[in-house]
């Protein structure tokens, strides 16, 4: 286990969480600078599935099977309204709660129409077209989709540091295209960040969130406002934020709740602070 400036290690908060298995990685500049617990674990993302997601829906305009622009979901959506919750979607059903762009609705259901666009324009089945295009490319061997595209992934903290590292230097999409992933779409939208109440507003870019000015929220107080990532409510988190050109990834084995509300952001901001020291790890 290694230490930032100061001795303590940046782990260390991390043995008094009450789960029974966690594991978490950071990077800076792209390259893994420090690992706790079992990286080749796998757990269950829940919504860490989304972010996956969107780098495949995300390939699949790079390769022209489709535009951000091409219409999709509610009347007047689009594949742009969809990862950036503005479709009009309920949160699990197919009920329209508004007009596309109108409002920030966090929707699962949006995902899944995600995975029949890119499945009908590319013949190929979501889940099969994220494993070749996204997974195998990253070397995401321990990785899979095993249902919803917006929920249904697993992984390893392993799998997720190759993705951060992507995300961080990207090789296998477009630099641009990574930036407007990670710019907001639809600003000045209000909406509710599960599990932390409704913000204004609530940014968000393509299968991302964005952090911007949100309080409370479950990275720390000292990213900055550029950090984007997402996090699931099987007790996991991955955000990259440019400002640092860092990352982290936090993998659990217990759900989201009360719990972590005050250590995620702990531990966020101890990793803020070792970048910033310039270590040592």
């Amino acid at each position: 286990m290694r230490s930032y400036a100061g001795g303590v290690s940046i782990f260390e908060s991390l043995a008094s969480w009450p789960v029974d298995n966690v594991s978490a990685a950071v990077l800076v500049g792209g390259e893994q600078v420090a690992v706790h617990g079992d990286p080749d674990r796998v757990y269950e993302l829940a919504s860490v599935t989304k972010p996956l997601s969107a780098y495949g829906v995300l390939m699949a305009v790079e390769e022209g099977a489709l535009e951000l622009d091409t219409p999709a979901g509610p009347t007047g959506a689009t594949v742009r309204h969809l990862l950036a919750h503005t479709a009009g979607y309920a949160f699990d059903t197919d009920q329209i709660q508004a007009e596309p762009g109108d409002r920030r609705i966090y929707s699962n259901t949006g995902f899944e129409e995600l995975d029949r666009v890119v499945a009908r324009e590319t013949g190929m089945a979501f889940a099969d077209y994220l494993a070749e295009g996204v997974f195998a490319p990253l070397s995401m061997t321990a990785t899979e989709l095993r249902g919803g595209a917006g929920h249904a992934a697993r992984s390893t903290v392993a799998d997720l540091t190759r993705f951060a590292a992507e995300l961080l230097r990207p090789a296998l999409l477009h630099p641009d295209t990574v930036t407007e992933a990670q710019t907001v779409q639809f600003p000045g939208l209000i909406g509710v960040v599960p599990g932390y109440g409704m913000h204004r507003p609530n940014d968000w870019g393509l299968g991302f969130e964005i952090r911007g000015e949100k309080t409370p929220h479950w990275t720390g107080a000292t990213n900055s406002a550029r950090t984007f990532g997402h996090f699931g409510q099987a007790g996991t988190f991955l955000w990259v934020d440019p400002q640092i050109d860092a990352a982290a990834v936090v993998l659990t084995d217990r759900p989201f709740g009360a719990w972590a509300k005050p250590v995620w952001p702990e531990f966020s901001d101890a990793v803020v602070a070792a970048v910033r020291a310039g270590g040592p790890w």
